[in-house]
């Protein structure tokens, strides 16, 4: 019992992390009706930024990953219009494409920056109670791990009241449903565009910390498990954001369950699955779903008039 609550506590906190990464995905999707992957490099730049300041320039903590964060948000709204503004009315592939340049261009900038050795992001989460952790029951819980499901659920919930009662959040609804009714209804769409990318980029700052802080490092392999946060987008639905939360949730507990359980299973049945066998696992769940549900659990399916 305490092996599984021990994998479930670590699944739930991938969860979070991936759903941050993933809800950028979507709103971008739903607004631009183009997949960005350019969220995994927004994401270690902004562990980037927080380390710059924390640890090299010697930055209060907290001052540092409140800058950090909003600059990863301004980056982003950067990169909409000075790259992306311009690719309006252009083929979403063109597009897609140029969002997988802009995560390369990033990502080397950023590994220039970060070189051979790994680099820490200067947070407290290692110094407080049991080198960061405690113990409940048998089970180890960082306090990473806390802050990133409590940070997750804040932000879930928040982005909900946002787009029901602000302004913006609800021209941000117009303008996923239709861009061309939106723009008849006097609606910025382009300071909506700017917008999503703003707040992609801050979910993807706020990922890019968990994944890199307290005793894990940021180096030139971190954007890897950013990248995980795709298969729970498409298993959610590339339009749901409900789907996103539900496909990292799915992704996150897979992961956690068989990191602990598959030595176990390879005894019992004398399979062996090989190392890493974890980091597979979301992929063949993403291709079971996507065989059963095309569209994934919460996506929109499109019907095509011939």
């Amino acid at each position: 019992m305490t092996i599984f609550l021990q994998a479930t506590v670590e699944g739930l906190s991938l969860a979070a992390i991936y759903s941050l990464v993933a809800i950028g995905f979507v709103l971008i999707y739903k607004s631009m009706d183009v997949l960005s992957f350019a969220q995994p490099a927004l994401a270690v730049v902004g562990a980037g930024l927080i380390s710059s300041l924390a640890v090299d320039r010697g930055v209060p903590f907290w001052i540092a990953l409140f800058i950090g964060i909003s600059l990863t948000g301004i980056l982003g709204l950067i990169v909409e219009r000075t790259f992306l503004r311009p690719m309006v009315g252009e083929p979403v592939f063109s597009v897609a494409i140029l969002t997988i340049g802009i995560d390369i261009l990033l990502r080397t900038t950023l590994d220039n920056w970060i070189g051979l050795n790994p680099r820490y992001m200067g947070d407290p989460f290692t110094t407080f109670g049991n080198f960061g952790s405690a113990q409940i029951g048998g089970v180890t819980i960082k306090y990473l791990e806390i802050a990133a499901l409590a940070t997750a659920i804040f932000i879930i919930i928040a982005l909900n009241i946002f787009f029901r009662k602000s302004k913006y959040g609800v021209a941000m609804r117009a303008t996923s449903f239709d861009q061309e009714a939106a723009l008849a209804q006097g609606i910025n769409v382009g300071r909506i565009f700017g917008l999503v990318w703003f707040i992609a980029g801050i979910l993807a700052a706020f990922a890019g910390f968990f994944i890199t802080g307290g005793f894990n490092t940021l180096s030139q392999t971190s954007f890897v498990v950013a990248l995980r946060a795709l298969p729970a987008v498409v298993i959610g639905g590339l339009d749901s954001i409900p789907g996103a939360v539900v496909g990292s949730i799915i992704i996150g507990l897979t992961q956690g369950y068989v990191a602990y359980y598959q030595y176990d299973f390879e005894v019992s049945t004398g399979i062996t699955l090989g190392n890493g066998f974890s980091l597979l696992a979301p992929y063949i769940i993403m291709f079971v779903i996507l065989v059963l549900k095309p569209d994934g659990l919460f996506g929109t399916k499109e019907v095509e008039r011939v």
